[in-house]
């Protein structure tokens, strides 16, 4: 939270799952003002996850950089351009409300 947070991610939430899934014990969901932002978390998250842990996380979606999601073992993170957020609402598939409206440029 705090790498994102540095990283001027926006609506950033963490959901707990123990006891409501296997895959995680807690998920993840920020936003990025672009695919450049998006990217860029990305990269440094998975670099500041291998220092603390000494393990390297996965991650999908960089080349096109609308989604990325990054599986930490323990913690899964979703970075998303604000409207392909709003159009998964992976808040709302969690029980955990509604993914925020992207604002009008």
């Amino acid at each position: 939270m705090t790498s994102l947070d540095d990283d001027q991610a926006v609506d950033t939430i963490s959901i707990p799952l123990a006891g409501k899934s296997s895959i995680a014990d807690h998920m993840v969901i920020a936003s990025g003002r672009s695919t450049r932002q998006v990217a860029s978390m990305a990269q440094k998250l998975a670099e500041r996850i291998k220092a603390e842990t000494g393990r390297s996380a996965r991650i999908e979606g960089l080349p096109t950089a609308d989604w990325v999601l990054i599986d930490a073992g323990d913690v899964i993170v979703h970075l998303f351009r604000p409207e392909v957020r709003s159009f998964y609402n992976l808040e709302r598939m969690w029980a955990f409300g509604d993914a925020p409206t992207p604002l009008a440029h």
